[in-house]
């Protein structure tokens, strides 16, 4: 099955799409000083009493930020590379970062006057569209594939953890990724000062770099995901319902960077907040005292904030923002047909895998059955080498799933512990024929219940909480955050 075929247009959580010609020098760090440049770093700095103002909390959100760094332990942050060990301070070392747009996002005029406006009008103003695209969408999607190459200047660290990257992003969707220096569209990977990128695909020829320090997958994996049209996590429109800012530990220069996206720009997908998505800066970034900047509202997750991980959701968005195979479930068995191979190539193993990537979803709560009805014979082997169908139904979906390549397997019948399975069908010898059914089943038994506490005592600003925030029955926060500030009367005593 041809992957393009499968990525028409669709949306991402953070996204911003335009197709607009930027024009810099033929030398990075002069493209970085350059007058066009420093333009939009001063639009954006004209939001910082703005932002600021957001950013300060009322008095009820005060008492939940205490109530929060009651529950975080004091711990004494290492420093294990000399050039930083985040992005956020390998680019604030380089002095590159405070002209870039939260520390590694080089933006254009247009995508600075819609953070602009977003701040200025809340997007109240503004009709309703998916991510940050505008009408020149879905062509600022890297619909046909992502095209780069390697200047001369990318070290063999750099070469090797952009490809790895990329197959990070390739392995689990269906954006395909081709080395080309001659394509209309590319990406240009070098060693620059500091990591950074463009946001989507811009057209003609667009910069990535990964200087010193960069040498890592996972900080190719990040950059790499702002260039297929993700911002940062920390931005989305709702991310004051998970995560808590104390603007009194963030750099000065810093404040304006904060902004985040309006129900008008930023399409979520009805998916979650993850805080371990790859996309999402630390705890500590922007910080000028060492404590933290970022308070999840589950506090046991703060060391979390800042993985080098891809999650999950971050792949389950890209593949919906590029339209790749989603199929809903419902009560009734419904099938999937898939085939994927070569007839062409003959009887004999490729070097490569086809694969085809498909997400089955149900409504949040549901589970999903799913039944192997088919597969061909002839290719059952140790591992399924030469071909199979990968079901991943775990509630840890990083693990592998469960794989199948033989008829014998037809009548399997797998239940997820969630509401989204991924499915995998991948061949390199001739094409196989997969045939799958799948239905909703119902949800699991009722989360237990905490101990009452036994000090049941509101704080202060408890009623106010309740009264205006919905404070108990939100699924914000924890029910260790509700039973610490307002144990009486959300029920735990």
């Amino acid at each position: 099955m041809d992957k393009n075929e499968a990525s028409s247009a669709r949306s991402v959580t953070g996204c911003l799409r335009y197709k607009t010609t930027y024009i810099l020098k033929e030398n990075t760090f002069q493209k970085l000083n350059s007058t066009a440049l420093l333009a939009i770093r001063e639009k954006i700095h004209g939001l910082k009493e703005k932002v600021k103002a957001k950013l300060t909390l009322s008095p009820e959100r005060k008492a939940i930020l205490d109530e929060l760094l009651k529950q975080i332990s004091s711990i004494k942050k290492d420093h294990i590379l000399s050039k930083g060990d985040s992005i956020e301070e390998i680019n604030g070392n380089n002095k590159i970062g405070e002209l870039l747009y939260q520390g590694d996002i080089v933006l254009t005029n247009e995508q600075a006057d819609e953070i602009v406006q977003d701040a200025e009008d809340n997007g109240s103003n503004r009709t309703k569209r998916q991510a940050f695209r505008d009408q020149n969408y879905p062509r600022t999607l890297w619909s046909n594939g992502v095209n780069y190459f390697f200047d001369p200047s990318a070290s063999p660290a750099v070469r090797s953890v952009f490809t790895k990257g990329a197959r990070l992003w390739m392995k689990d969707t269906c954006i395909d990724f081709r080395e080309n220096s001659q394509a209309p569209d590319r990406i240009r990977v070098f060693k620059e000062d500091g990591c950074w990128s463009f946001v989507g695909r811009l057209g003609k020829q667009q910069d990535l770099s990964l200087g010193d320090g960069c040498e890592s997958v996972g900080t190719a994996a990040h950059e790499i995901g702002h260039a297929i049209g993700f911002f940062h996590t920390q931005s989305r429109h709702d991310r004051d319902n998970f995560i808590t800012f104390n603007v009194q530990n963030v750099k000065p220069d810093w404040v304006d960077q904060f902004t985040k996206q309006t129900t008008a720009t930023n399409e979520n997908y009805g998916l979650p907040y993850d805080y371990g998505n790859i996309m999402h800066y630390g705890a500590n970034s922007a910080s000028y005292n060492g404590r933290p900047t970022m308070i999840p509202n589950d506090p046991k997750y703060v060391e979390t904030l800042g993985s080098p991980i891809i999650s999950f959701y971050e792949l389950l968005m890209i593949n919906q923002h590029y339209g790749c195979m989603m199929y809903q479930a419902s009560a009734q068995y419904q099938t999937l047909t898939d085939e994927v191979g070569n007839r062409n190539a003959g009887q004999r193993p490729r070097e490569d895998m086809d694969m085809c990537h498909y997400w089955i979803t149900a409504p949040a709560g549901a589970r999903i059955e799913v039944k192997l009805v088919g597969f061909p014979k002839g290719l059952a082997v140790d591992g399924c080498q030469y071909a199979g169908v990968e079901i991943k139904t775990h509630a840890d979906q990083r693990l592998t799933g469960y794989r199948f390549c033989a008829p014998e397997d037809a009548g399997v019948t797998l239940v997820s512990k969630h509401n989204i399975v991924p499915i995998i069908t991948y061949n390199r010898f001739y094409a196989t024929k997969t045939v799958i059914q799948y239905r909703i089943v119902s949800g699991g038994q009722p989360m237990p219940q905490p101990k009452p506490n036994p000090n049941c005592v509101d704080n202060q600003q408890c009623a106010a909480l309740v009264k205006t925030k919905n404070f108990c029955n939100s699924k914000a926060f924890t029910d260790s955050v509700k039973q610490g500030l307002c144990p009486r009367s959300c029920g735990f005593c």
